[in-house]
């Protein structure tokens, strides 16, 4: 599989954020950042440009980043998954760094990392201690990806994984990412308010 040269950064920030008492979590701040300024600036780095892929457009004016809605809306994370493949295809690069919005301590190393192991033909996730076993919200996809992920939403399969049995997949190992911090803090997502006063511990004790 031919490595990447170029990568798109993206932020998926999604739809309503209803479980989050319909704020928008990407703008909620954790230890006195926005997580959408705590992302952009560990993906910008890594990545050739950093975009955000949303469907409240007006939410993220003034971000610094464009942003773009779903190109077929009410598929959920795979929908915004599809957007941002078409989108780093679209501008010639060869994968699309992902991350959800609601992370707020994915370091710059982890990413970097996912970055140059990526490749245009697949996935490369990495490890985690959650259901699923890894994280596909926080991962590269190569833009040859693209067919797989349109099957996926045509068949009415909106899972975030519908797609990986068609593509190769690349795993970071658990050990790999232990490199870069804890995994349950590096991965941890902020979907509800008790997840906001935890991330708010982890904030403080980084200070």
């Amino acid at each position: 599989m031919a490595q990447v040269h170029r990568v798109l950064g993206v932020i998926l920030a999604g739809g309503q954020n209803r479980r989050y008492r319909g704020r928008h979590k990407a703008l909620e701040t954790i230890g006195g950042r926005r997580i959408l300024d705590r992302l952009s600036s560990s993906l910008s780095p890594v990545c050739d440009e950093t975009v955000i892929v949303a469907n409240v457009l007006e939410a993220y004016q003034g971000s610094g980043h464009e942003v773009r809605p779903d190109r077929v809306p009410g598929q959920g994370a795979l929908g915004g998954l599809h957007t941002a493949v078409c989108w780093a295809a679209e501008l010639g690069c060869d994968a699309a760094l992902v991350v959800a919005c609601d992370m707020p301590f994915v370091p710059e190393s982890l990413l970097r990392m996912l970055a140059k192991s990526a490749n245009r033909a697949g996935v490369t996730v990495p490890e985690s201690t959650s259901r699923r076993g890894f994280e596909p919200l926080c991962a590269a996809y190569g833009v040859d990806c693209e067919p797989a992920i349109a099957a996926a939403l045509e068949a009415g399969d909106r899972a975030i994984i519908s797609f990986f049995d068609s593509v190769p997949i690349q795993v970071l190992t658990s050990e790999l990412v232990a490199i870069h911090g804890d995994p349950t803090v590096v991965f941890l997502n902020v979907n509800r308010p008790e997840d906001f006063d935890h991330a708010e511990r982890i904030a403080a004790t980084q200070r």
